[in-house]
């Protein structure tokens, strides 16, 4: 590219240059001669009085004897005599005597003029002056070199230019293409310093932001591979469950085998699924990417669902699992709808999520209790156990990071849930000894307000403790 725009600039400028400077040039060399020629119209003209006054040679010769040897003009007489030094031809001088009309002519080493004089008893004298070649050219040479240096100059200037605008784009155009070439190679952190012309530097803004998104999509989708394969572990687990809870029959073993040997492939698919792209912000997570804006309610125009009834079917799901293996359940809910803008399935892995690492996390006969709740700003849906709680709650929440041995995408599936409701989870301790999980979730835009009773269930909640309580110890 860069040759190429020097070779524009040169053959655009050195056709500019030559068309100013051929007219130039015989403009000059017009001038030259013009000033030459009238200079010796003027010598001629200043013999006219003296011509006309006498016409003896010797007069004429004083006369004449004031001017430069090479300006002096010469005096034809009527008679044939000659006053200085004649250079014009015999044709010339009897066509000027007998038209009596001045004229004028090139010949050879210069040019002459012949002026008529009409002196005594109508006789014609002529008067010559005489210009040398070189003063038909004086400075026409030094003129035409200065002119040609300048345009040399001109043309070497604008592809001196014109290569370091080429280098500037090329360099630009240079870098851009070296970005692309790796990021289509796999580098997903290559990015440009946009630099160069408008078009270039919004060219590599644009690359920029293609790269982020390209990079936001990718992890967004290894993120969204990793969540559905965690939705396995839950039919795994109660495969496991009822494997075990069937005793010393034949193939019980290869069952229970072929069940582990699926569970471990199942947890290298989600590890391998992980991201490893960059550390985003929750709003690059799956879902939350498609939150309501702060203008509006969140959920609008996306599925809903009532998070009590959700609640309760998956953890009627649980409950069978959790009488196989001695665990005491318990679930509460609040009578007023708890609309939020989440589909079914989505609700139903998050509490699949939290229910399921009480099974993994706690030994056998841990019980566990499930609430939702209404309040002004939305539904908190709480899990307890009476394990031995969490011990770091902030890396709990963490992606990928797990004091358990799992693959650490539970917690981090519920808080993504939330964040897309614009809602949050919270890790606590419960009053049953172990953890709890709070998890609130935003309304959904067509709830109806919380009746005037929102607050009712929080004076119901000593007694529904008491009762858990109970549940728990039997």
């Amino acid at each position: 590219m860069r040759a190429t725009l020097a070779m524009v600039a040169l053959v655009v400028t050195s056709m500019v240059a030559v068309s100013f400077l051929v007219p130039l040039a015989l403009l000059v060399r017009t001038q030259v001669e013009t000033r030459a020629t009238t200079a010796a119209e003027r010598r001629a003209e200043t013999v006219l009085p003296t011509l006309a006054l006498a016409t003896q040679p010797e007069k004429l010769a004083q006369a004449l004897a004031g001017a430069a040897p090479a300006e002096r003009p010469c005096v034809h007489l009527p008679d044939g005599r000659l006053v200085g030094t004649t250079h014009a031809p015999a044709q010339m001088l009897l066509r000027v005597v007998r038209e009596r009309h001045s004229g004028a002519g090139t010949v050879p080493g210069g040019w002459v003029f012949l002026q008529p004089v009409l002196v005594d008893q109508e006789q014609v004298a002529v008067v010559e002056s005489f210009v040398p070649q070189a003063e038909l050219t004086r400075g026409v040479a030094r003129a035409w070199t200065v002119m040609v240096l300048l345009a040399v100059c001109l043309v070497i200037s604008s592809v001196v230019v014109a290569d370091r605008l080429g280098a500037r784009v090329v360099r630009a155009s240079g870098r851009l293409s070296r970005a692309s070439a790796a990021l289509g190679a796999g580098d997903l952190a290559v990015r440009v310093e946009p630099a160069g012309p408008p078009e270039l530097r919004e060219a590599g803004q644009a690359f920029n932001l293609m790269a982020d998104r390209v990079t936001q999509l990718l992890a967004t989708e290894r993120e969204l591979v990793a969540d559905l394969s965690h939705r396995l572990r839950t039919p795994l687990m109660a495969l496991t469950i009822a494997a075990e809870q069937i005793g010393r029959v034949p193939g019980a073993p290869r069952m229970v085998a072929a069940i582990g040997h699926l569970e471990s492939e199942v947890d290298a698919i989600i590890r391998a699924a992980g991201t490893p792209l960059s550390t985003r912000s929750p709003a690059a997570r799956p879902g939350a990417g498609d939150a309501a804006p702060a203008a509006g309610p969140p959920g609008a125009g996306v599925p809903t669902c009532q998070v009590a009834e959700v609640a309760r079917q998956r953890v009627g799901f649980w409950s069978m699992l959790a009488e196989q293996q001695g665990r005491a359940c318990a679930f509460a809910a609040t009578d007023e709808p708890t609309p939020v803008p989440l589909a079914p399935d989505d609700l139903a892995a998050v509490v699949d999520a939290l229910v399921g690492n009480i099974f993994r996390h706690t030994p056998q006969g841990t019980g566990f209790a499930v609430s939702v709740r209404r309040t002004a700003q939305g539904v908190v849906l709480v899990v307890e156990d009476g394990g031995r709680g969490i011990a770091d709650p902030a890396s709990a929440l963490a992606r990928g990071a797990s004091s358990g041995g799992s693959t650490g995408l539970g917690l981090d599936v519920v808080r993504s849930t939330a964040d897309a409701t614009r809602g949050q989870v919270r890790l606590l301790r419960s009053f049953m000894g172990g953890a709890r999980v709070e998890v609130s979730l935003g309304l959904a835009a067509t709830a109806a307000p919380a009746p005037g009773r929102t607050w009712g269930h929080r004076r119901r909640r000593p007694a529904q403790r008491r009762r858990l309580r109970l549940r728990l110890r039997q």
